[in-house]
C-alpha cells in the first residue's frame, strides 16, 4: 500500500484501525492536506481542524467508536473526524446549500455523538451519555473532546463539577489546549494553563532528566532513548495538582497532541483504565492552531474562519470595501461614541474579531472587557457596570445572546439598566446554518418589559439608531446581519433618530407593507411592480403605533416583512397592536418558518423562504387573488 493512497482506504474508523501504527504519520499528513485542500475551495473553520489531525486519529484508532461515544465540542475542529468517518468525498460540499455541515450533526452521521454549534456543551452531553450506559449496563465508553477557550464558559465547569462525583463513570475528557479559542485566551483557567506549561519545576525536572541523559545514559542507546521519553513525560510527572484534580478527576498530561507515538499509548492506558471503571478521567493535550500550514500557523486568527483562497498564496489582503458592513459600522461607531463619552465601556464573550471591537481594543484598552466565552458572565457584569454609572455595550452575536436569556431578564431589565445589546449576525448566516443564525431575537426580546428593540434597513440607519439606542437610560437592543447591507454611507456624525418611530419610504395604494429591518429594500422592489405602499418600521418595540394605525385605516391589506421568526415576531407585534385598537385588518405575515433552515448562500435562502423582492410580490399578489 503505498502513502499516497492510506486516506481513499479509510471509509470508517474501522479501516483505520486496520492500518499499523507506522502507517499513521502518513495518513496525518494526507488527512491535514484534504482538510486545507477542502477548506482553500469551500471556506470553512480551517486552523482548529489542522490542529486536531493526529488528536483525531488517535481517538478513532484507540477507541472503538462509533459504539464508544467521541462528543466533540462547537465543531470548528472536526474536519479531520467527517473525513475518517465516510464523509471525505463530500467535503467539497462543506457548508454550501445540500452540502454536508460545518458542524457536527447526528442526522449527517452515526459518528457525530452529539450535535453542537455552540461551544462548552461537551462535557455535560458526554456525562449524561456515560451515565446512561450506566444505568443501561453497557459498556460503552465516552469521550469529549473540548478545547482551552470553551473552558473559560460555566457550563463546561457544571459539567465537571457533576461528573468529578461520578466514581464510576467511563468518562474521558481531553483538553485541546492549543492556547486559544476564536481570539486569545483571556482569564484566570488560561493562565492556570500556562502556569502548567511554564512552572519552574517543571523545567528542572526536565533539566534533570536531560543532564542525566547525556553523561550517564549516552553510552547506552536504549537507555538514552528511554531518558528522552521520560522527558517528554516529565511534565505530566510533575506538574502540580491541577485544578481538574480537585474536581474528582484522574488528569494526565500535558502531552503533546501532534505526536501520535506519545498520544496512542496514553489514550491506551486511559481506556484501560475506564474499563476497569476507574473514575473519570481528564488528559491534557497541547496542540498548535493551524499546524501544519506555515501561515495558518502564523495567524490562527485570520485563517480561523477562511474564505476561498489559493493554499499556495494564502490569504489575499483585501481591498477595503467600498462601503463597510454592519459589523464594521458598529466597531467604528464604538469608537467614535467612546471618543464622546468616557462612561462607555465594550464588552466581548470572546468574538473581538467577528463583532468588530479590535479597533476599540486598540484605542481603548482600559474600556474594552474580553470576558471570554461566558455570555451569562458578559450580561451580568455589564449590569454591575451600569449600576456604578458606567455605559456597558455589548456586542454579541444573536446566537449567544440566547445564551444569556435569564440574564437579560432577571439582572438587567427587571432593573431596567441602561446595557445597549448590539446583536451581530441577526437573521440567516449562510455557511454556518441553523445552529448560528439570529432567527429568535424578536420573538425572544419583544416580550421582555423595559427592553426596546430597533432593526435599522441600512449600513446609516445602523449607525445612528445605535446612537439612539445609548441615549436611553433602559435596556436597548440593536439588531443587524452579517456582511453589507443596501450600501447606504453611514453619516459621520453621532445624529440619532426618533426613538421609536418609523416613516412611510413610498406610497401606494391597497397594500401596505410593513419592513421591519433591511428587507426594506427588497419590499420596496417589490411594492413598486404592485404599487403598494412601503413603511420602514424601525423599531418592534416600541412599536410606532399612531403610524400603524394611520397606514391600516388607508389600505386593504397589511404586509409584516422581517427577517427573523414568524411566530412571536414583528408582525405579530404589529397584529397585536391591532387588535388591541380594535381594530380587524386582512393580513399577511413573512418571515422565516417555524423550522430550522439550512446552511449555504444568505441571498439563495432568503429566495427560498419567499423573502427577496420576488417572493414578497408572488406572496402579496397570491394574497389579493
Amino acid at each position: 500500500m503505498s502513502e499516497a493512497s492510506l486516506i481513499e482506504t479509510i471509509r470508517t474508523p474501522a479501516d483505520l484501525r486496520r492500518l499499523s501504527r507506522a502507517q499513521l504519520g502518513a495518513l496525518a499528513r494526507e488527512v491535514r492536506a484534504c482538510v486545507l485542500d477542502n477548506v482553500s475551495r469551500t471556506g470553512g473553520h480551517l486552523s482548529s481542524s489542522l490542529g486536531t489531525v493526529e488528536l483525531t486519529i488517535a481517538l478513532h484508532y484507540v477507541f472503538d467508536t462509533p459504539g464508544d461515544r467521541l462528543v466533540w465540542d462547537v465543531g470548528h475542529q472536526t474536519y479531520p473526524h467527517k473525513i475518517l468517518t465516510g464523509r471525505r468525498e463530500r467535503m467539497g460540499t462543506l457548508r454550501q446549500l445540500g452540502g454536508i455541515s460545518g458542524f457536527l450533526r447526528r442526522d449527517e452521521s452515526e459518528y457525530d455523538a452529539f450535535g453542537a454549534g455552540h461551544s462548552s456543551t461537551s462535557i455535560s452531553a458526554a456525562l449524561g451519555m456515560a451515565l446512561a450506559a450506566r444505568q443501561k449496563g453497557e459498556e460503552r465508553k465516552v469521550v469529549a473532546v473540548i478545547g482551552d477557550g470553551a473552558m473559560t464558559a460555566g457550563m463546561a465547569f457544571e459539567g465537571l463539577n457533576n461528573a468529578g462525583v461520578e466514581r464510576d463513570a467511563r468518562l474521558l475528557v481531553v483538553l485541546n489546549d492549543n492556547r486559544m479559542s476564536i481570539s486569545p485566551p483571556v482569564g484566570a483557567l488560561n493562565y492556570h494553563l500556562a502556569q502548567l506549561m511554564s512552572g519552574q519545576f517543571y523545567a528542572a525536572a526536565r533539566d534533570v532528566v536531560r543532564n542525566v541523559g547525556k553523561t550517564v545514559l549516552g553510552p547506552v542507546p536504549p537507555l538514552l532513548e528511554l531518558a528522552k521519553r521520560l522527558e517528554k513525560g516529565a511534565k505530566g510527572m510533575v506538574a502540580p495538582t491541577t485544578l481538574f484534580e480537585k474536581f474528582g478527576f484522574h488528569y494526565i498530561g500535558p502531552i503533546d497532541g501532534h505526536d501520535l507515538d506519545a498520544l496512542i499509548p496514553t489514550l491506551e492506558n486511559i481506556r484501560d483504565l475506564m474499563a476497569r471503571r476507574a473514575g473519570p478521567q481528564f488528559l491534557h493535550v497541547v496542540t498548535k492552531k493551524g499546524h501544519g500550514y506555515e501561515l495558518a500557523e502564523a495567524d490562527p486568527v485570520a485563517y480561523h474562519g477562511p474564505g476561498k483562497f489559493d493554499p499556495a498564496v494564502g490569504l489575499a489582503k483585501a481591498d477595503a470595501p467600498a462601503q463597510p458592513g454592519f459589523t464594521q459600522v458598529f466597531g467604528q461607531w464604538l469608537c467614535d461614541m467612546a471618543g464622546r463619552d468616557a462612561r462607555l465601556v465594550g464588552i466581548t464573550p470572546a468574538m473581538r474579531e467577528g463583532s468588530g471591537l479590535v479597533e476599540f481594543h486598540r484605542r481603548f484598552p482600559d474600556r474594552y472587557y474580553d470576558v471570554g466565552i461566558a455570555e451569562q458572565h458578559a450580561v451580568t457584569f455589564a449590569a454591575g457596570l451600569a449600576c456604578e454609572g458606567l455605559k456597558p455595550v455589548v456586542a454579541i452575536y444573536s446566537t449567544f445572546l440566547q445564551r444569556a436569556y435569564d440574564q437579560v431578564i432577571h439582572d438587567v431589565a427587571i432593573q431596567n439598566l441602561p446595557v445597549l445589546f448590539a446583536l451581530d449576525r441577526a437573521g440567516l448566516v449562510g455557511g454556518d446554518g441553523a445552529t448560528h443564525a439570529g432567527n429568535y431575537d424578536i420573538a425572544c426580546l419583544r416580550c421582555i418589559p423595559n427592553l426596546s428593540l430597533a432593526c435599522p434597513a441600512d449600513e446609516r440607519e445602523c449607525r445612528q439608531l445605535l446612537t439612539t439606542a445609548y441615549q436611553q437610560n433602559g435596556p436597548v437592543a440593536v439588531r443587524y446581519p452579517r456582511g453589507a447591507g443596501a450600501g447606504v454611507a453611514p453619516l459621520q456624525d453621532l445624529s440619532a433618530l426618533l426613538f421609536g418611530q418609523g416613516e412611510v419610504r413610498r406610497e401606494g395604494r391597497r397594500v401596505a407593507i410593513l419592513a421591519f429591518g433591511t428587507l426594506l429594500y427588497p419590499a420596496l422592489a417589490a411594492a413598486g411592480r404592485l404599487d403598494a405602499t412601503v413603511v420602514n418600521m424601525r423599531w418592534v418595540k416600541p412599536l410606532d403605533t399612531a403610524l400603524l394605525l394611520d397606514v391600516a385605516g388607508r389600505h386593504e391589506l397589511l404586509v409584516t416583512v422581517e427577517e427573523g421568526a414568524i411566530m412571536g415576531g414583528a408582525g405579530s407585534a404589529a397584529l397585536e397592536a391591532l387588535a388591541s385598537a380594535g381594530i380587524v385588518k386582512p393580513a399577511l405575515q413573512l418571515g422565516l418558518p417555524d423550522r430550522f433552515i439550512e446552511h449555504g448562500d444568505p441571498a439563495k435562502l432568503l429566495a427560498l423562504q419567499g423573502l427577496d423582492a420576488d417572493g414578497i410580490e408572488a406572496a402579496i399578489r397570491k394574497r389579493l387573488e
